[in-house]
């Protein structure tokens, strides 16, 4: 649904969500001319919709006291939005939220009319998502506990654990929450190092929110700051990788980077990667699997990582005697 109707529906959630909204207001949330607005005004007159106006200085349009329209009026791509929401959000595993959403659905169909109800359905039924699986969280309220946390600017507190470490307590003012090839990360300020930190959320157990409170910086963006510490890591070697093919085709490669071609650079032959790795292996095992042509230029390591998986994939290959 868009044009018009669209818009006399969005007035009617404005006048809904406020008290009084004057006509210059509501023309400038809807990018018409107060002419424009008297007409909306007419038309949910028209449906029944109880519109008082106040004359005046402070005047303006409101709803009569009281009034609740009983069925939900979405437009198809409020259907659309919402549908794909909730069916996201079921792939997403998480055990603690899973009946959360499944009341969502179940209000949401109790209150619509029964056209938009067979829209929602349509979508849930006939759309599938192919998310990654998520990474099984140590604490199924871990979620719910960080995005409370992020929201309201509070220090957390929780136990770490690594493969390679002895658990450590760690605190932290969580900036933001991110979810990338099927691991949720949480972003923040480490107050143990003292620097910006990305942690693992299935490597965290026992979070708490502390009595304390911090003041997120002002336009942080929680993505940009993950792929830039993906390539700032002390441990990384430098990558330089000529990728023979477009950039398309190339991010459509970098599932596991948000904003992929942020690191490609014109090239003669394609597009120079400037990259690090901390594991010669794991790059040599992604570069194997790219369905394009490329050309390692630095370092020796993944040059020879990519020769002994040379050497593997072409022993097994070789026909064996029989017994």
């Amino acid at each position: 649904m868009t044009g018009p109707i669209s818009r006399v529906l969005t007035v009617l959630e404005l006048l809904q969500s406020h008290r009084r909204l004057g006509g210059a207001e509501l023309a400038d949330k809807l990018g018409v001319d107060r002419r424009t607005v008297r007409r909306y005004i007419t038309v949910l007159e028209d449906m029944g919709v109880p519109v008082t106006t106040e004359q005046g200085r402070y005047g303006g349009y409101m709803l009569v006291p009281g009034f609740k329209l009983p069925p939900m009026m979405f437009t198809d791509e409020e259907v659309m939005a919402v549908s794909l929401g909730l069916l996201a959000a079921r792939q997403l595993g998480l055990a603690e939220a899973a009946p959360a959403i499944e009341s969502v659905q179940a209000k949401l169909e109790r209150v619509m009319p029964d056209g938009l109800k067979r829209r929602a359905r349509a979508v849930s039924e006939t759309t599938k998502l192919m998310l990654p699986r998520p990474a099984q969280l140590l604490d199924d309220r871990l979620l719910l506990t960080l995005t409370r946390a992020v929201r309201d600017e509070q220090t957390i507190g929780f136990t770490y654990h690594r493969p390679d470490q002895d658990a450590i307590h760690r605190e932290a003012d969580p900036y933001g929450l991110l979810f990338q090839s099927g691991r949720w990360y949480v972003t923040g300020y480490c107050h143990l190092r003292g620097e910006m930190r990305s942690f693992r959320l299935d490597r965290i157990s026992g979070a708490q929110l502390l009595p304390r409170y911090f003041t997120r910086p002002v336009g942080f963006d929680v993505a940009e700051h993950f792929r830039q510490s993906l390539n700032s890591m002390e441990s990384n070697h430098r990558v330089l990788v000529v990728l023979h093919t477009d950039a398309e085709t190339a991010a459509n490669a970098f599932t596991f980077c948000p904003d992929a071609q942020a690191l490609f650079r014109p090239h003669q032959d394609g597009l120079l990667l400037d990259t690090n790795t901390d594991s010669f292996e794991w790059f040599a095992s992604w570069l194997a699997q790219l369905q394009f042509d490329f050309t390692v230029l630095e370092p020796a390591g993944i040059k020879e990582a990519l020769r002994a998986r040379a050497v593997r994939l072409l022993s097994a290959c070789e026909q064996q005697p029989h017994p």
